[in-house]
């Protein structure tokens, strides 16, 4: 019998990306709130890029979102997905291939799965995203069969629908989460944002809700420096310093 692995020192953060964006992308958004001596060899940070998808999003009824997407699509141009986009705006009613959500959920328990038989203990893993990598973070989290350290939603929602309740587990519904969404956001609309956080309080689950009343699709400066500390104290990390934070305020905007 194989001897269990030692156990990994500090967190591990996965940040999914949105639609069109890519790891490297997201990447360079998120790491510098780590980036610091005293938090570098604490956190562990991991930006996966999703596969290319043809481009494909139906009943798009903001003009400037639809007059993309037939760009896009004359042009025969394929973006990186998680899985297939529906319609623009996501409101709370947006309904997502099931099967597609779920391959991609198999995929994120694949490097979580990974990472804790590296030694790495399932309170220190935290699945995060923007976007369409939001709802892939949460989804993934609701279907994950232990508590995980949390989870980070930026501009996302739940794309599942309720009648995935059942098949969230007790221990599932232990992982906090935080959720951040702008009001004026006309891609994934403040609705979808708040619906999704009022789903997992009916599960019993903790949602801490961010909303900002001027805030688009778009992830800034404010928003990463609290995610910075929420994950900070779930690790047991305190006494950071302001040298830790980046000083430039940081702004990324996809297209779902």
């Amino acid at each position: 019998m194989a001897a269990a692995p030692p156990p990994q020192a500090g967190g591990f953060v996965l940040f999914l990306h949105g639609s069109g964006g890519s790891g490297e992308e997201i990447g360079a958004e998120v790491a510098p709130y780590f980036a610091a001596p005293e938090l570098a060899s604490s956190v562990r940070l991991s930006f996966p890029t999703a596969p290319t998808v043809p481009i494909a999003c139906y009943g798009c009824n903001l003009l400037c979102c639809f007059a993309l997407w037939m760009l896009l699509k004359a042009r025969d141009v394929v973006i990186t997905a998680w899985f297939g986009i529906s319609e623009v705006p996501i409101t709370a009613k947006t309904v997502r291939d099931e099967k597609e959500v779920l391959k991609a959920v198999e995929y994120v328990h694949g490097l979580i799965d990974k990472e804790i038989a590296s030694g790495t203990s399932p309170s220190d893993i935290f699945v995060c995203g923007l976007s369409q990598g939001g709802a892939l973070a949460i989804a993934s989290v609701l279907l994950y069969p232990k508590t995980l350290g949390g989870c980070v939603v930026f501009s996302g929602s739940v794309p599942l629908r309720k009648t995935f309740a059942d098949k969230v587990s007790r221990e599932a519904r232990k992982t906090p989460v935080l959720w951040f969404h702008g009001m004026a956001d006309g891609l994934v609309l403040f609705e979808a944002g708040h619906a999704g956080c009022a789903f997992l309080e009916e599960l019993g689950m903790t949602c801490e809700f961010k909303a900002y009343p001027t805030l688009g699709h778009s992830m800034i400066d404010e928003e990463l420096r609290y995610f910075q500390q929420w994950i900070l104290n779930r690790l047991g990390i305190s006494g950071i310093t302001e040298n830790a934070r980046p000083s430039s305020s940081s702004q990324h905007k996809d297209l779902q």
